[in-house]
């Protein structure tokens, strides 16, 4: 399973309303698996139930988000890229925001 929370630091909250893509390498290509929006608590759960071994890649829309709150901002998207290596294990992988730098990690 893949999840993800976004956190806005810059705020001290959940970053609700972030528009997500979860795409797959594919042959040297990106294939879309999936699209999701966060929820009020910046959350989005199961993007993709089942998820097999390979290359992923989730991408952020950030500049709406920042452009709804009337703050300037620097990264208009943020894509992480990350390797399935377990189907058995969960992937939830955390982005903290603010308008001019990001973090992720492996969450648990």
């Amino acid at each position: 399973m893949i999840s993800t929370h976004v956190l806005d630091t810059s705020r001290g909250r959940p970053a609700g309303k972030v528009a997500i893509k979860l795409d797959r390498r594919e042959s040297g290509d990106w294939q879309e698996v999936t699209r999701a929006t966060t929820d009020a608590d910046g959350r989005a759960r199961d993007l993709a139930h089942g998820a097999g071994p390979g290359l992923y890649r989730l991408t952020f829309e950030m500049a709406a988000y920042f452009s709804a709150l009337g703050q300037e901002y620097f990264f208009p998207f943020v894509s992480v890229v990350f390797e399935i290596r377990n189907p058995s294990e969960r992937y939830h992988i955390p982005l903290l925001i603010s308008p001019f730098g990001y973090s992720t990690y492996r969450g648990s």
